[in-house]
């Protein structure tokens, strides 16, 4: 099943203090970028975050899940969703803990 546009524009919203945030719709599904990095993906109408040790240390008690079957665990944010300055700071905690994304090679 894929996410509804308007779920995800409501996450980008709640995040927009959070850096330069911009979205991507891939395979029925969207993932969402702060400065040009991948910080969470919607699926199912669903918010998974990165998982990274500040993100893991400011949620505390974080509840794991792929965001797609066979992908690597995320944080699934269920609560919160509606605390702008909660949702915020987690992205930008999560950003600055994520490298910036490799130069893609031109195509001859």
């Amino acid at each position: 099943m894929s996410s509804d546009e308007h779920f995800v524009t409501f996450i980008v919203d709640q995040i927009e203090s959070a850096g330069a945030i911009s979205y991507r719709k891939m395979f029925g599904e969207y993932a969402i970028y702060s400065d040009g990095k991948v910080v969470a993906l919607v699926c199912d109408n669903q918010l998974f975050v990165k998982r990274t040790d500040g993100g893991r240390a400011f949620i505390g008690d974080v509840v794991e899940a792929p965001p797609y079957p066979g992908a690597k665990l995320s944080f699934l944010i269920e609560d919160n969703l509606e605390d702008k300055e909660w949702m915020s700071h987690l992205i930008r905690v999560t950003a600055n803990e994520l490298p910036v994304p490799k130069p893609k090679k031109k195509r001859k």
